[in-house]
């Protein structure tokens, strides 16, 4: 009964330990109260990694030639009895290698994102047709109305309005009930991804109050029509989530009354077709 009891103390202490990944110290190690949230005190804490790190390789002795040097997140196989690195980035089709907790504009491309959010589904997939409803079509979608609604805008605000959802190339469309589910940690990690996206093309990182409500306003009007004619609402019930959809022209509210999924590939086209458009403006 004694050796069977120091086995069990010695399998529970090992199981405690195992638990502690390097990623856990590293995070622990910048856990303070003076961030908001899980998701900022690790973004904080992986920028002061990477300063640690540049301040501090001069000073490192360089391996000898039977030692091989493993970096963090690095795509190499891991030897057998070695510890897995940790990985907070995301290997694009362009090559480029996006970290999530620190993005950099300098990691991101249009043409990941069009092919990331031509692949993505809206409504959970929940729609009618052949193909999925995408984001990148919703994008193009809420970029029409916000242009309808204020044709006065100059090119960053409608570009931002077919931006306004790319940070879901990365981290998915999540339906709202999930993300208020999910709380704040999700708004800061979408916030800070979509401000590396904005300085890539040129949009302030921080879009001025009355630009955002304009562009929410639009995604509400999008949202009701994608509602009642692909995902299954009733018009009473749209209109309770979703407001009623005033102050668009009548030409463009005979076009959302037709609203078709297409296939991604066409999406896709579409989609980087809209933003060399507005970026040539």
């Amino acid at each position: 009964m004694l050796r069977l009891t120091l086995r069990s103390t010695w399998r529970t202490r090992n199981t405690v330990k195992s638990l502690q990944t390097p990623f856990n110290r590293q995070f622990s190690a910048h856990s303070d109260s003076r961030f908001d949230t899980p998701v900022a005190a690790a973004i904080d804490g992986r920028r002061a990694a990477r300063q640690d790190h540049r301040m501090s390789n001069a000073a490192k002795p360089r391996p000898s030639q039977n030692q091989t040097q493993q970096p963090v997140g690095s795509d190499q196989p891991v030897q057998s009895g070695a510890s897995r690195p940790t990985r907070a980035w995301q290997r694009m089709l362009s090559g480029r290698r996006l970290d999530l907790l620190a993005p950099s504009p300098a990691d991101v491309a249009i043409e990941d994102i069009a092919h990331g959010l031509a692949r993505v589904a809206r409504w959970n997939g929940q729609t009618v047709g052949a193909h999925a409803f995408s984001v990148a079509q919703h994008a193009l979608v809420v970029e029409d109305i916000a242009a309808d609604l204020n044709p006065s805008w100059s090119r960053p605000w409608r570009l931002a309005a077919l931006l306004h959802d790319a940070a879901e190339y990365v981290i998915g469309d999540l339906i709202s009930p999930f993300k208020t589910a999910i709380g704040l940690d999700y708004k800061a990690f979408e916030l800070r991804l979509l401000e590396a996206i904005h300085e890539a093309f040129h949009v302030p990182p921080s879009l001025p109050p009355e630009i955002t409500a304009a562009i929410k306003e639009a995604d509400r009007v999008a949202a009701y029509f994608e509602a009642t004619r692909l995902a299954g609402f009733a018009e009473d019930e749209a209109r309770h989530f979703f407001g009623t959809p005033d102050g668009i022209s009548r030409g463009l509210e005979i076009e959302l009354t037709r609203l078709t999924p297409v296939a991604a590939s066409e999406a896709h086209e579409r989609f980087l077709a809209r933003f060399r458009q507005l970026s040539q403006a």
